[in-house]
């Protein structure tokens, strides 16, 4: 009988191996433990999709990887799940962090990781539970990170789709669990208190009492180490990390009280606070339970986009349809799209017609025409009917990776207020400390009885929690609007930037126009012939031809049919219409006798037959839908408007005056416009630039601010602060207002914070605030904080969606 092959690397299996792993429902043989140690922890972190996509059996690994449980994570074909390059050098990898509490953990595993040789940079997000690690594949490895973040006691993993909503579920979970526990617990405690308390003043017998003491400490010990252990283990990491973080002084507080309440009970002497401990403990629970509900909801802890992709595509081999994984389809495969299916990849409608909605890039939420020519984008969602699309970017290449490439660069950077806040929280926490330390030595030789329970309410009042929520929850939330009004923020000072800008500079071409030529005039020469049959004969006449100009009568095909088409280059087209000849292109071409051109400015071609000339048909740049009023918004928030472009007067200046933009420059090679961009911020100025052409990377790089518009060639886009998912310009204007309203919240909430721990604190010292109260004043004050940050994240009444996702052709104009 033939061995079975080993599920991992296809070697036989030894008889009575005796070792499996369970993949996708299924025992899976191993033939060593190497290969289960491996295949378990590829499983564990969420990547099984690595065994259904893989092209060959894996390697074998090294004896030593069942000792080293993030060895897998070195494998190539596991690291392209979660590992790509960095644009900077080296590359980047992204994990997700089980166990992130607070802004002093995203201290301690920045300044952890970057002490590890060859972390080049490191990024972690506390809301998402996500890091961005920036690092040097010479130097150190996968396996590496993933150890030093496990030796610091968090749980690192891949940051998949998969495995970013296991983490939030795990963290809900838990969450649930232990505020389950708490809860129970309290409100048993507080039963055993009532007697106490009334007993104490009614003569309780002695041994009835010590009973009830010892009832309390059984059913308050689960409250302090199952349900108050994340408090615990995050105080000790930042201890052990040197740092003090939020959780040192609850630790502090429901440790000591535990402690003291213990001896109390063992020693049958003082009082204790069983009561207090769990009510405390609860309070917080609950506390951050609402504010991690409230974080999800508003998209604070959001996957990768990814997710939104499907596992298999349909693909066509002439008739025959087959599915197969999404990471198998490449450029130019044929893939079918039943109503209700997400787009699997970017490509091109080749049949069908339908509505597709792109809500997911553009904001838009009405359903988009779709027809043969057409593009169609990964993410996106068939509404209507069943479309063949030829795929032209698949996987990496597609413009929802690039979305989620650029987010993944926006958490590389952490914002200036952000930062401060960080260190601000430290040194606060050290603060709180000493004002214990002192309330606790006063108390003493004024009553020494309520010393220590008034030290603890301090240590609990004055937790700065909302200090440390405030910028970070405000930004974030503000960042999810951004995205729902069709603005990515790849830069992390964005935000903090735009209420500054006093100037902003548009490019012409792809960015206040559409960037593709459209039919502006129609000018018949011939009686009887109106724009409706001109323009029906030349776009049969273009219905084969790839030139660009072609796409300007996309719209006008189908009324009529044309045979024997041939294309001259650089001159125009012919063919034959309902029998009769026809010529498009250059005048000379089109027609024998040629007409003088018209006055009016663009681009013009002449329609003509063996008779003569038909018709002018005039092209041009048609404006952008929103331009007009997304100039006059910018106006209106105080920013001065100018056009800057590289193509000639004439057409610059009818644009501009389309768009209402007063001052223009034409002709501007890309010098030019970063010598004008250095000119007006030596003036004082602070510019936004928009733009999408190669020829714009200077001035997006170099100006104060910068938007690029999605259809952008890469590099524009890699250097922009900003990336416009859909044409509506106005969303410029609109995220101005909103960045206003950022900078008012964050305000709102540094003062609420600063605010109450001025006031709380004079009372705690006083002992006007027992520990129970301290606790629900904490919690309240960091909820306060999230809920008005999240008012960012509301979608106003009278906001506009977001137009269509542009389909304008890469340029340099």
């Amino acid at each position: 009988m033939t061995a079975p092959a080993c599920f991992h690397c296809g070697l036989p299996v030894p008889p009575d191996s005796g070792h499996s792993v369970l993949i996708d429902g299924t025992e899976q043989p191993m033939c060593c433990p190497g290969c289960e140690a491996v295949a378990g922890a590829i499983v564990a972190g969420g990547l099984d999709s690595f065994y259904r996509y893989r092209d060959t059996r894996s390697e074998r690994p090294e004896p030593t990887a069942q000792d080293n449980p993030w060895a897998p994570y070195d494998l190539p074909d596991v690291q392209d799940q979660f590992v790509h390059d960095w644009e900077q050098g080296g590359r980047i990898a992204g994990l997700l962090i089980g166990g992130i509490t607070c802004a002093a953990c995203v201290w301690l595993i920045e300044r952890h990781l970057g002490a590890v040789d060859g972390v080049r940079r490191v990024s972690v997000n506390a809301s998402t539970q996500r890091a961005q690690i920036g690092y040097d594949p010479q130097r150190v490895r996968p396996s590496q990170l993933f150890a030093a973040l496990a030796r610091i006691g968090y749980r690192p993993a891949p940051a998949t789709a998969a495995g970013g909503e296991q983490l939030l579920q795990r963290e809900r979970r838990a969450a649930l669990r232990r505020l389950g526990v708490a809860g129970l617990g309290t409100m048993q405690v507080m039963m055993f208190a009532i007697a106490l308390y009334f007993g104490a003043s009614s003569g309780i017998d002695a041994g009835l009492q010590r009973y009830l003491r010892w009832v309390s400490l059984l059913v308050a010990t689960p409250v302090v180490f199952y349900a108050a252990r994340p408090f615990f283990s995050a105080a000790l990491r930042s201890l052990r990390g040197g740092h003090l973080s939020m959780d040192v002084p609850v630790s502090l507080a429901i440790g000591l009280a535990y402690g003291a309440s213990f001896y109390a009970t063992a020693f049958n002497t003082g009082d204790v606070y069983f009561e207090s401990i769990s009510m405390f403990t609860f309070f917080l629970l609950l506390g951050r339970a609402v504010e991690m509900r409230a974080r999800h909801r508003a998209g604070l802890a959001s996957g990768g986009l990814a997710q939104l992709l499907p596992l298999t595509a349909a693909r066509l081999e002439g008739d025959t349809v087959e599915n197969i994984p999404v990471a198998a389809l490449a450029a130019g495969d044929r893939i079918l799209l039943r109503a209700g299916d997400v787009v699997a990849a970017d490509g091109e409608v080749e049949e069908g017609d339908s509505g597709v909605d792109e809500s997911l890039l553009s904001g838009e939420s009405a359903p988009q025409p779709k027809s043969p020519g057409s593009r169609v984008f990964a993410g996106s969602v068939n509404r209507d009917s069943a479309l063949v699309v030829r795929v032209t970017a698949a996987g990496r290449a597609t413009r929802l990776s690039a979305i989620e490439q650029l987010v993944e660069r926006a958490q590389l950077e952490k914002p200036r207020q952000v930062a401060l806040a960080d260190r601000l929280a430290g040194y606060f926490v050290g603060a709180v400390l000493l004002a214990a330390a002192g309330a606790f030595a006063v108390w003493w030789q004024i009553d020494s009885e309520r010393a220590f329970w008034v030290a603890l309410s301090v240590l609990v009042v004055t937790c700065p929690c909302a200090l440390s929520l405030a910028t970070p929850a405000a930004l974030a939330a503000a960042s999810l609007r951004l995205q729902q009004m069709g603005l990515l923020v790849a830069g992390g000072q964005l935000l903090e930037t735009l209420p500054r800008l006093t100037r902003a500079v548009f490019d012409k071409t792809g960015t206040l126009t559409l960037g593709e030529p459209r039919v502006q005039q129609v000018l018949p020469l011939r009686h009887g012939w109106d724009a409706t049959r001109v323009l029906a004969v030349a776009a049969a006449l273009e219905s084969r031809s790839n030139h660009p100009l072609a796409r300007a009568f996309a719209g006008e095909r189908g009324q009529c049919r044309a045979e024997n088409l041939r294309t001259i280059t650089g001159r125009g087209v012919e063919g034959e219409v309902d029998g009769h000849g026809y010529r498009l292109g250059r005048a000379d071409f089109a027609a024998t006798a040629a007409p003088a051109l018209p006055e009016e400015s663009g681009q013009w071609l002449l329609l003509g037959d063996g008779a003569g000339p038909v018709a002018w048909i005039g092209l041009g740049d048609a404006l952008r839908p929103s331009a007009r009023a997304a100039v006059a918004g910018l106006q209106t928030a105080g920013l001065a408007v100018e056009l800057l472009s590289g193509d000639q007067s004439g057409e610059v200046a009818r644009v501009a005056a389309a768009a209402g933009i007063a001052d223009f420059c034409a002709g501007a090679s890309p010098e030019d416009k970063l010598a004008h961009l250095q000119a007006l911020q030596a003036g004082g100025a602070r510019v936004l630039m928009v733009g999408d052409g190669l020829n714009d990377v200077p001035v997006l790089s170099g100006a104060d601010a910068s938007v690029a518009m999605l259809s952008a060639a890469d590099l524009a886009r890699s250097r922009a602060d900003a990336i416009l998912l859909g044409g509506d310009l106005q969303a410029l204007p609109r995220a101005v207002a909103l960045a206003h309203r950022c900078r008012r919240i964050v305000r709102q909430n540094l003062l609420w914070a600063l605010g109450y721990n001025a006031l709380a604190m004079p009372l705690a010292v006083c002992g006007l605030v027992p520990p129970w109260a301290a606790a629900i004043g904490m919690s309240v004050s960091s909820l306060v904080v999230v809920l008005n940050a999240v008012r960012l994240s509301a979608r106003p009444a009278h906001s506009a969606p977001a137009r269509s996702l542009d389909a304008a052709p890469r340029n340099a104009g």
